[in-house]
């Protein structure tokens, strides 16, 4: 039976007489996934006052155009299906249709080069990554790329693109870590997947935040200052500041372009892999980690969803000194609830900053929302710091997440981590009583590590893997024993202040 709803279309900056004409929002296209078990956004454009009806599954919903000509209604909840069907938006004489049209889970993916890094250069570089491209025949994952420029407002609508299904000769342009992340889930759960790709390489964190969510941290409150004021030379040189390039990388500039036009369509999640154009040459990464709550709250809102889950990759090794100090804000951006860190500290890049290897990390974002949204009963974190105790001489470090209890592991392939029985720990230090930081022995002891040096007789905190990359056959090498890698920590950040001397300006 028909149902007529009516909705509040909030204002949105564009040309309005250029949708006089009966249309959808540009990401509603052929071969779309729309997100199963929640009510679904549609929205467009028709003449003035008119009445517009959406058919799909069974369901026909009308609505009334407002007098700028927007409209939007809701689709009932859906069960998942990976029958291609048609979608119908009418008004009057006028209909598009929508075709191949499937329901399932769709993930929004943001970042900078690391997230854009496409499948081509996977299987160029890697047999493994070859091997995966070959086998991509999965007509129930489809990618959405979003390239849109930036803009100094929100966007009404984009500019164009579509939906690609997964096939061996489409998958070479989708995002490596997102076909990897959507490949593991649709295995896994039997469901269409769906990625909306959003990342642009080289960009910043703040661009990505609507510039109404630069608030509740002094860094954010200045960084919005400036920004109004067009002073980018004040960002550069602030707290928390940034190497500004262009427009583009002003606070909101990437999420006018990109995001704006898209939200609220339903998704099940964001994934979100970036930092470095935050902690490179003269950038200071202090305050990161409330930036991200920036972004993760500002999604939230857009997609209008309070709990919208959140899943991120730690920066991994790289030669820069800053790197050190932002995956530690990483860390800390956990703080925010719904959300979840994946660590890839253990992967040797080879001072590579687009590492090849975006298989593990695909596939260890993966296994967060597995466990937390799809009730897999899987390890999904590798061991977390909570605590130290000085016992004399030694450190006893707990963590959370190692309830499967610690190893010393040894990467033997992609996907792949061997324990090393009886191995020492690499990348842990002990700070004597002046605060001077020295190597020191580590074991596991079950869920623990020991940690001890001869030149610490009363140590003051113990630190893992906090340099920018490890030692050259010394990798940082604690893991659970699932295998998922211990994040870099220390137990007392007040001993590491960041020096912006030891990461100048150019």
């Amino acid at each position: 039976m028909p149902r007529i709803v009516s909705f509040v279309f909030l204002g949105l900056w564009g040309q309005w007489s250029a949708f006089a004409d009966l249309q959808p929002a540009k990401i509603f296209s052929d071969h779309m996934v729309l997100q199963r078990d929640a009510a679904v956004p549609v929205w467009g454009w028709a003449d003035a006052d008119t009445s517009v009806t959406v058919a799909f599954a069974d369901q026909s919903i009308t609505t009334k155009a407002d007098e700028g000509g927007r409209w939007k209604l809701k689709l009932d909840p859906m069960v998942a299906s990976a029958t291609g069907r048609s979608l119908e938006i009418s008004s009057g004489t006028r209909k598009v249709t929508i075709r191949d049209v499937l329901v399932g889970d769709v993930w929004f993916a943001g970042g900078q080069s690391n997230m854009d890094y496409r499948v081509q250069g996977m299987a160029r570089r890697l047999p493994e990554g070859k091997a995966l491209a070959e086998a991509a025949n999965y007509s129930a994952i489809r990618h959405r790329k979003v390239s849109e420029k930036s803009a100094p407002r929100p966007q009404a609508d984009l500019t164009g693109g579509g939906w690609v299904v997964c096939t061996r000769q489409s998958v070479y342009g989708f995002s490596g870590v997102a076909f990897v992340f959507a490949r593991r889930l649709h295995v896994e759960l039997k469901v269409p997947v769906g990625i909306i790709d959003c990342a642009w390489g080289g960009t910043p964190i703040e661009p990505y935040i609507p510039a109404s969510a630069f608030k509740g941290h002094p860094t954010l409150v200045e960084l919005a200052k400036y920004a109004k004021a067009g002073d980018l030379e004040a960002i550069r040189k602030m707290s928390g500041g940034t190497w500004v390039r262009s427009p583009a990388w002003l606070p909101g500039a990437i999420y006018n372009g990109r995001i704006a036009p898209v939200a609220p369509y339903g998704i099940r999640g964001a994934i979100w892999y970036q930092a470095e154009s935050n902690s490179g040459k003269g950038e200071d990464p202090r305050a990161y980690r409330h930036k991200q709550r920036a972004l993760v709250e500002g999604w939230r809102k857009a997609f209008q969803q309070e709990r919208l889950p959140f899943y991120f990759v730690q920066l991994p090794q790289w030669k820069s000194y800053a790197w050190t100090y932002a995956r530690e804000e990483q860390l800390r951006a956990m703080e925010v609830a719904g959300t979840g860190m994946v660590v890839t500290i253990d992967l040797d890049n080879a001072n590579d900053i687009h590492p090849p290897n975006k298989i593990d990390v695909g596939e260890r974002l993966a296994l967060w929302p597995l466990a937390k949204l799809y009730g897999k009963k899987i390890p999904f974190s590798g061991p977390l710091f909570r605590e130290v105790e000085i016992r004399g001489s030694e450190a006893i470090v707990r963590f959370d997440y190692a309830e499967e209890g610690l190893i010393a592991g040894r990467i033997k392939s992609i996907g792949k981590i061997i324990e090393v029985k009886d191995g020492d720990l690499n990348g842990f230090e002990l700070a004597d009583m002046d605060g001077v930081w020295h190597p020191a022995k580590a074991n596991v002891k079950g869920r623990t590590v020991s940690v001890k040096s001869l030149r610490v007789s009363q140590p003051l905190a113990v630190r893992y893997a906090c340099h920018p990359e490890a030692p050259e056959g010394s990798p940082w090498n604690l893991y659970g024993k699932s295998g998922l890698p211990a994040s870099p920590f220390c137990s007392d950040w007040g001993l590491m202040p960041y020096d912006p001397a030891e990461n100048p300006m150019r």
